[in-house]
């Protein structure tokens, strides 16, 4: 099932670079729009299950665990995303960003476990409320005009990237990475 979803989302991020152009250009007939509405859910869904599991699967130890003094440490990735989640999010929906600087605040496994959740939780009520409309509607990103749909497949991409810097420290660490473990069941 997950091979599934995996295949949904990484189809997803590819629509994205192809959509987001169109979508801020043209008017997408209803069919097309749903379809695209139901591969940001899935890449969405995708998406938390991956960082749920690598962020149950490491250890307090683990979380401060960074490969090189340069780069994160494995928390610190976590609680990026979890910080982009609340600001890409609250931009879709509307509203003023609720949570901030989680990055700088929260570095224990369970603070980053939980804010992880809940910055994935406050993103579900961006995908429930997407509509034809609320799609469509643009917002201003990186100081570009965008439409919402366009702004969480950005969404998306953004946490895959991370993901890959999360796969990578987990094996580091000799664990298994979510998305690898699914191809084994």
């Amino acid at each position: 099932m997950l091979s599934r979803k995996k295949t949904l989302a990484v189809g997803a991020i590819l629509v994205t670079l192809a959509a987001t152009p169109l979508l801020s250009q043209t008017k997408p007939q209803a069919a097309q729009l749903d379809s695209l509405i139901t591969a940001a859910k899935d890449a969405a869904i995708y998406t938390r299950q991956l960082f749920t599991k690598a962020a149950d699967q490491m250890s307090e130890e683990d979380y401060a665990f960074r490969p090189t003094p340069e780069v994160r440490t494995f928390g610190q990735v976590l609680a990026h995303v979890a910080d982009a989640n609340y600001e890409f999010c609250s931009l879709a929906k509307g509203e003023k960003q609720p949570v901030e600087d989680i990055e700088k605040t929260k570095t224990t496994r369970a603070e980053i476990r939980k804010a992880l959740a809940e910055s994935f939780d406050y993103c579900d009520g961006a995908y429930a409320g997407l509509t034809d409309a609320t799609a469509l509607k643009t917002v201003t990103f990186m100081g570009k005009s965008r439409p919402v749909l366009g702004l969480l497949f950005f969404r998306s991409q953004h946490s895959s990237h991370h993901y890959g810097n999360v796969a990578t420290y987990m094996r580091l660490r000799g664990k298994v990475p979510p998305s690898t473990a699914a191809r084994a069941e």
